[in-house]
């Protein structure tokens, strides 16, 4: 089932000589993962927010269910439909790590009695501990924190989740670590996973490599 597709899509900054993005057109499908690799300034953080709506298309269109994100209310799409997870993981400093996922359901309605138990069962399942839960962001390491961000990017129940170089401030070992969550998260519980990277090891473990040169996007 389809998640998102482009269909001819141009995106030109105010300006500028060469379009960011161009003609691209292609289809992210539910339970895959999608590697997109590509040197600086090919295009990938552009189509990136293209994606999560936090631009819209120069030409062409961006479709999500079925309608194109120029007719959608693109705060609840945000909000509802597409988690992100970045290379820096932008946890709050000053909650703890289950106030961290608490929020967005929160964000959306969720009764925090309702809210509390959920990210629990969420924080567990990306392998953090009840006694970690009760510590601030700064207390874990970089993997930990980042599978805090995972857990945060499952509480909206959005079936798309975006990666903004999730590795890029992990070792080996964690990286690892954090492709397997994200690989048994498409193929076991149907999300879609789309991840910009520079990590030939993650493009190597998704399911679809696609690579961006001069704003085109090609299969690897």
């Amino acid at each position: 089932m389809s998640a998102l597709t482009l269909t001819n899509v141009t995106y030109k900054y105010k300006n500028a000589i060469n379009n960011a993005v161009s003609d691209i057109s292609c289809t992210f499908e539910e339970g895959n993962v999608y590697a997109i690799v590509g040197p600086s300034g090919s295009g990938k953080s552009t189509l990136l927010s293209l994606l999560a709506g936090l631009d819209l298309p120069t030409e062409g269109e961006v479709i999500f269910d079925g309608d194109s994100l120029v007719n959608l209310n693109l705060d609840r799409y945000r909000r509802e439909s597409i988690s992100m997870i970045f290379q820096a993981f932008h946890l709050f400093p000053l909650m703890t790590v289950i106030e961290n996922v608490c929020f967005p359901m929160e964000l959306c309605g969720v009764n925090p009695k309702d809210a509390r138990p959920r990210a629990a069962e969420l924080l567990e399942g990306v392998g953090i501990t009840k006694e970690q839960m009760q510590r601030f962001p700064s207390k874990l390491s970089g993997g930990e924190r980042q599978r805090v961000a995972i857990a945060r990017s499952l509480a909206s129940n959005a079936r798309i989740i975006l990666g903004d170089e999730p590795t890029g401030n992990l070792d080996g070992a964690n990286t690892q670590n954090i492709i397997d969550i994200l690989c048994s998260l498409a193929h076991e519980k149907g999300y879609c996973v789309i991840i910009v990277t520079h990590d030939m090891e993650v493009a190597e473990a998704a399911d679809v490599a696609l690579r961006m040169r001069d704003g085109m996007l090609r299969i690897v």
